[in-house]
This record gives C-alpha cells, structure tokens and sequence, in this order.
C-alpha cells in the first residue's frame, strides 16, 4: 500500500513538474514572437484616407500556415507588405509601387502595445549622401541595384524610384 502511495504522489509531481515547465515555456515567448502573433490580430479589412485625401483600404491575412502575415494596400497600384519571424527577429518586408524592398526589424514597445520598424536594407534604391569638408557642402548620388548572382538574378528592367537620403 506505501509502495502504491509513493508511485501516485511522484506521479502527480511528475505531472506538476510538466505541467510548470509547459507554462513556463508560453511565457518565454520572445518579445518578436508576442510582436508578431499581435500583428496578427490585425487580420481583417481596415478602411481610412490616404495623403491625397482618397479612401484606402488595407487587408490584412495570415498565410503560410500561420507564419507570415500579409498586408495588402489597395485599390491604386497595390502594394504588399509581408511580415514574419526570422529567428528571434520580426521582420517586414514592403514590396513597394516604387519598384523596391525595403526591410525593417520590428522591436515591441515595453508596454506590448506598439511595434516600431527599424530600416534594416533594401533592393533596388540610390541614396543621397552629402558631406561636409573645409566648409563646402558636396553631395554624392548612388543609384544602387542588387548584384545578380548565380542562384538569384534579379529581372531586367528593375529600377529605383525611391530614394532614401542619409
């Protein structure tokens, strides 16, 4: 009966243990994980006013069997933008009208309320860049592309419209 008694009791601990390690397991969630499964409650449809004062819409649709979360700007020109978990990063990819990709890390606000970007790189752009030197400004232009390689060419015709000044 003792030898019974002993068996059950470490059973039930057995189970308490699993069961604190299981829980403890969903808290670790990485803030990019918490992030991103708050991006997608975004999932739906969401109408406002664009810059030039026209109704817009963005859907939004998880994909991929849950691992990525697209969003749609429509109707002029539509744009998409991906988001998804690299890692322990979240990161967006914008597939823009302007015929680049810019990437950028998403990073959860303390509170858990916020996402902010950050730029991280992107395709097919030129950059800006003005420097100072013995009081005189001078200013260099670089129209970028990405370098086509073996297992990944880029298609003819691709060229920046956007710019990002640094």
């Amino acid at each position: 009966m003792k030898k019974q008694g002993t068996r059950l009791a470490l059973f039930i601990l057995a189970t308490f243990v699993l069961a604190t390690l299981a829980s403890t397991a969903a808290l670790a969630q990485s803030d990019a994980q918490r992030a991103f499964e708050k991006l997608k409650t975004l999932t739906g449809t969401w109408e406002g006013t664009g810059p030039d004062g026209k109704t817009m819409q963005i859907t939004y649709r998880v994909t991929s069997g849950g691992s990525a979360l697209l969003s749609e700007i429509s109707p002029d020109d539509a744009m998409i933008t991906m988001f998804h978990l690299d890692g322990d990063r979240l990161m967006m990819t914008h597939y823009c009208g302007a015929g680049n990709q810019p990437r950028m890390k998403g990073t959860l606000s303390p509170d858990g309320k916020t996402v902010a970007f950050e730029f991280v790189d992107a395709t097919n752009h030129s950059e800006e860049w003005t420097f100072l030197a013995n009081g005189k400004e001078e200013t260099h232009r670089f129209e970028l592309h990405r370098v086509a390689t073996a297992s990944a060419a880029a298609p003819d015709g691709m060229k920046a419209k956007e710019e990002h000044k640094h």
